[in-house]
């Protein structure tokens, strides 16, 4: 994301680059602000002898938020409000709706700037905060390449070919498909891993398609003499996984040597903080708590040193609700501990998207005063 213009507690404009951009986008934005963006317009004119012809315009609007949608396989924001600024195609109050598109600047207005949406800009424009991991997760005949940045996890690029099964007394079918399998994907790693950027590449199947896989790779590389894979190979690593679907990617962070290995990339922190707070859990349990309700009480005694709360609460469109989860957030801040805002938000579900570990244990706590609002969404 690049930062065009700030005014200070007013408006931000911004251009989304890739399209975790437009995730960045969809948090930034709440029912009631203001969106001014370039858009296209269906438009009717009427000739003087009173034929009505149309065709489409592009126009800048400036529309007050009614509806957020935002498709998180294809990344496509799309964003319907009323307009409020005097245009020459559109009539005061008539809706619309903006696809914002990747390096097309867009300006936002807010009533009230929190500390998380300030914090949210600085993330998306960090040019340190992108994908340090990258993952190939495989099984005979499909694989599914993924980055794994600190706000989501992007699907680049899936492949799937037919592998014919092996034949008594013939093979060449079954390793003719598997090379053509091979090939598409280290053609998908060259293609859409940034070798500058990432720092680890994780290659997971179940068996010994990835050993039969990275022997592969690194013999044609070999062959074509690929400078760019020889020179990254200390960057690849080998792991176990149940199999070659998107969802094993959870269990391949979670295991012990990939954590080790990823101990200085921006995703392990999240991740060992899950796994943390749910040993303590189990060893501790006066020390993880878990609720709005029981957190915040921790959080008055001063005692939290890491919290996890869910991205989805800070959608909230309620003020004061969403106020909540921001005061809780910059007083774990203000008193040394550290949030962690960009955890999947079904990892924190039963945990009613707000968990804490605790600094010292705290005992024999008092239940908290039944708030509806800890069971938001």
């Amino acid at each position: 994301m690049k930062l065009v213009e700030r005014m200070p507690r007013v408006q931000v404009t911004l251009m989304p680059e890739e399209a975790e951009d437009m995730w960045h986008t969809y948090n930034l934005l709440q029912i009631g602000d203001s969106l001014m963006a370039s858009t296209i317009r269906k438009v009717q004119t009427e000739s003087s002898t009173g034929s009505v012809g149309s065709s489409r315009v592009r126009t800048t609007l400036c529309l007050c938020v009614d509806t957020i949608d935002f498709d998180s396989q294809a990344c496509q924001l799309r964003v319907k409000g009323t307009n409020i600024q005097e245009n020459q195609y559109v009539k005061m109050g008539a809706y619309h709706t903006i696809e914002l598109e990747l390096n097309r600047k867009f300006t936002l207005a807010k009533k009230i700037w929190d500390s998380v949406v300030l914090d949210r800009i600085e993330q998306a424009c960090d040019p340190t905060q992108k994908a340090d991991v990258a993952a190939v997760v495989m099984q005979e005949g499909l694989a599914n390449l993924v980055l794994v940045t600190p706000a989501m996890t992007l699907l680049r690029a899936k492949v799937e070919v037919t592998i014919p099964r092996k034949r008594r007394g013939s093979c060449t079918q079954h390793e003719k498909a598997l090379d053509r399998f091979y090939e598409a994907v280290m053609q998908g790693i060259l293609r859409h891993i940034n070798f500058d950027v990432v720092k680890c590449i994780l290659v997971a199947s179940p068996g010994f398609v990835k050993d039969q896989f990275m022997a592969y790779l690194f013999r044609e590389a070999v062959r074509q003499d690929s400078k760019i894979l020889l020179e990254n190979r200390p960057k690849f690593m080998l792991v176990h996984s149940s199999s070659g679907h998107k969802y094993s990617l959870k269990e391949i962070l979670c295991d012990p040597a990939v954590t080790a290995r990823l101990s200085d990339t921006k995703a392990a922190g999240e991740v060992k903080a899950l796994e943390d707070f749910y040993k303590m859990l189990q060893h501790e349990p006066d020390r993880a708590f878990y609720g709005l309700a029981h957190v915040e009480k921790a959080s008055e005694a001063l005692a939290i040193d890491i919290l996890l709360i869910s991205d989805k609460l800070f959608r909230h469109q309620d003020v004061a609700t969403r106020s909540r989860y921001v005061r809780l957030v910059d007083n774990v801040r203000d008193n040394g501990g550290t949030p962690h805002l960009s955890l999947p938000c079904t990892e924190l579900t039963q945990l009613s998207g707000v968990a804490a570990i605790l600094r010292f244990p705290i005992a024999d706590l008092s239940e908290p005063e039944d708030d509806s609002t800890s069971d938001e969404e």
